[in-house]
């Protein structure tokens, strides 16, 4: 098993009378991420553990009652507790909160793959009660503690094509990389949007992420998203909305603070893993047959420039930034009142320095990102 960023720290967040709340795509290790840990304590210790899911008809009858009588006596021998995909349960949040106010030195880890579900049902029960994780696809940062930047190095064509996922990197073959990301791609990607928001069809969902897809990098217009897909401004507005918080897409906004001529009101929208974009256009070739090398690069780079600010606590505002005469720059990070700002480019051309967001912004910094200096961008 690759060794995940979590996976030597996750005793230190699992604190007595909290909630750990896991959230992450389908299919990135979120259950096996815990289980290894709770494995550990199995084989070490004497500590008694609860493990179950959100399917589980007992756990889900016990835990949606908010009957203390029924709660306390069920869980109140066990030291930690484990539900898995607890989005599941009915007023999960009001029965955890039960838990880790009755319960002295209680210990609760939860894991769900759609936060616009498990988000609303826990939010205002754990207040002051729960710290939440982001587990990614398989990070660079990961990649390298693993097996080193001479690794990541020789397989980064393999990771712009197939993407991070756990499964997608421990199979033997490309065949076997492509048949799982087409099974994400059917069975997973779309399943607690249909079945939480009871939408019977999946075809405008999956139509409306190809349109994505194809741009990637490039600037959305929701109007025109509504007049391709014929639907209407606010239902894909919805769609896009649930596709987020399934950890499908993710939405980057403009930059401005100055100029009228700042482009503020668009996005853009970049897809977690390259793998399941990939998969959703139905393109596995290589990167000499392909045209869109550009946006592979570029999505590459935000999603892992995402993961280590996860991983290692880097809190920063996102942007990209352009004008209305086409002047641009890929991302903006704004940290600590300050703006540093890149550029991807996957060929090793230089290319000049953006002229006029530096004179409109003089305390901002300038970097390429190309494959020369990635490692040190990502890590």
């Amino acid at each position: 098993m690759i060794e995940r960023f979590y996976t030597n720290n996750l005793e230190s967040l699992v604190i007595p009378n909290k909630v750990l709340i896991v959230y992450g795509p389908r299919q990135v290790g979120k259950t096996t991420l815990v289980e290894s840990f709770l494995n550990t304590l199995d084989s070490s210790t004497n500590i008694s553990v609860y493990r179950s899911t959100g399917e589980n008809i007992t756990t889900k009858e016990v835990l949606e009652s908010s009957d203390f009588s029924k709660i306390i006596p069920f869980f109140e021998s066990y030291k930690i507790i484990f539900i898995d995909e607890a989005q599941k349960i009915s007023n999960i949040g009001q029965g955890l909160k039960i838990l880790v106010d009755q319960i002295p030195g209680i210990k609760i880890i939860a894991t769900g793959s759609s936060s616009f579900e498990l988000s609303n049902k826990v939010g205002e029960p754990l207040v002051g009660r729960a710290k939440i994780l982001i587990l990614y696809p398989l990070s660079v940062l990961e990649l390298i503690k693993n097996y080193g930047n001479g690794w990541v190095i020789e397989n980064l064509e393999n990771l712009l094509v197939y993407g991070g996922y756990p499964e997608v990197l421990n199979s033997s073959s490309n065949n076997q990389k492509v048949e799982y990301l087409n099974l994400i791609r059917d069975s997973y990607l779309y399943k607690d949007i249909l079945e939480l928001e009871k939408i019977k069809n999946s075809k405008k969902i999956f139509d409306l992420l190809r349109l994505l897809a194809f741009q990637v990098g490039n600037e959305v217009s929701i109007q025109e998203l509504s007049k391709q897909l014929s639907m209407t401004r606010n239902l894909v507005e919805k769609y896009l909305d649930l596709l987020e918080k399934s950890f499908v897409i993710i939405n980057l906004r403009g930059f401005s603070k100055n100029l009228r001529s700042e482009i503020t009101k668009t996005s853009k929208y970049y897809f977690y893993d390259n793998g399941i974009r990939n998969a959703v256009i139905g393109n596995f070739n290589y990167l000499a047959n392909r045209n869109d090398v550009g946006a592979l690069w570029e999505n590459f780079l935000f999603i892992e420039r995402l993961k280590k600010q996860a991983y290692t606590g880097i809190h920063a505002n996102n942007y990209f930034w352009r004008t209305w005469e086409q002047k641009e720059l890929d991302f903006i990070e704004e940290r600590d009142g300050k703006l540093f700002s890149f550029e991807f480019k996957y060929s090793k051309e230089s290319v000049p320095k953006p002229k006029l967001f530096l004179e409109t912004y003089p305390e901002a910094t300038f970097e390429l990102i190309n494959r020369d200096n990635f490692i040190n961008f990502l890590t």
